[in-house]
């Protein structure tokens, strides 16, 4: 096994079954029987996941509708997305690894310097108390909504013609990403920054996706194992995105062959610019609240 792509399948099937095995475990670890997926679950997979296929993401709108439903609770949704969002990953990684060109050393290191930031990551997110959740992913969501308005105005970089990095763009590249890889595990999604710094870097645009789709294929899973381990995550809507999401991704990569992407862009900004409001406003008010008991006296 001479090529680096089929060391990446061969990893990818590896974490895939340890993903399974630590949802199953996982589940039966629960005291209560864990409650089914709504159709509101399913249907918000599918509808992020095709946003997925379409190069604009799903973590971002994936936490925008779930603070306009109001669950789950704020805290369990970096794992939920984490867990929810991999079979989708798993499909995009497969499909876009095999048929897109680009330099597999560079496929590969990237892949793993985002893997092992994620696995770090992970660990501290599930050290991290509700409002330091809600904090991290309130300004997340802020930079998401961003990175779409500077897509539409035209303000990413071009890319260039290679197909591969080397000498200090191949190490900033990595290192750059293994930041990005701890930042998904706090719900960060890592699509339009990694391709932000990937076409300055002068990387083919079409190239970029191989390394954006295998990232979150292997990200995910090596995250979730720590999710998996906490509890911190919601079951219904982590199962409602799969079924969804394997739904949407399928659709978008094999059957929708051009959509208006920027307005579609517009319309996620407007709801995730909502949704970060509402993060950061209630970390703010959780925040007063915590410190108004902690000053109040004590009455006899």
């Amino acid at each position: 096994m001479n090529n680096p792509k089929l060391w990446l399948f061969a990893a990818l099937v590896v974490v895939n079954l340890a993903f399974v095995a630590g949802w199953v475990r996982a589940a039966r670890r629960r005291t209560v029987v864990p409650a089914p997926p709504s159709l509101t679950d399913i249907g918000i997979g599918a509808l992020t996941d095709f946003l997925d296929g379409l190069g604009i993401g799903s973590f971002a709108p994936t936490t925008a509708l779930y603070k306009l439903r109001r669950n789950p609770r704020d805290e369990l949704i970096p794992g939920t997305l984490n867990v929810g969002h991999n079979a989708s990953a798993f499909i995009e990684t497969v499909v876009f690894v095999t048929v897109v060109a680009v330099d597999p050393v560079l496929l590969v290191t990237i892949i793993g310097a985002a893997t092992l930031g994620a696995w770090l990551g992970a660990g501290v997110v599930n050290r991290l108390p509700r409002t330091g959740i809600q904090l991290f992913m309130g300004g997340a969501l802020l930079i998401a909504g961003a990175f779409f308005v500077m897509a539409n105005l035209g303000a990413f970089p071009a890319g260039g013609e290679a197909l591969g990095l080397a000498g200090w763009h191949f190490g900033l590249a990595v290192g750059v990403c293994f930041v990005l890889g701890a930042l998904m595990s706090v719900g960060i999604g890592c699509y339009a920054p990694m391709m932000v710094l990937l076409y300055l870097l002068g990387l083919n645009p079409l190239a970029a996706y191989p390394i954006m789709m295998g990232s979150c294929g292997l990200i995910q899973p090596v995250a979730s194992l720590r999710f998996f381990r906490s509890g911190r995550f919601a079951f219904g809507p982590s199962l409602g995105l799969t079924i969804g999401g394997v739904a949407g991704v399928l659709v978008a990569i094999f059957v929708v062959r051009k959509l208006p992407l920027h307005l579609l862009r517009w319309l996620v900004a407007v709801v995730v610019a909502y949704a970060a409001i509402s993060m950061l406003h209630s970390a703010l008010t959780e925040r007063r609240q915590n410190r108004t008991a902690a000053v109040r006296p004590l009455t006899l």
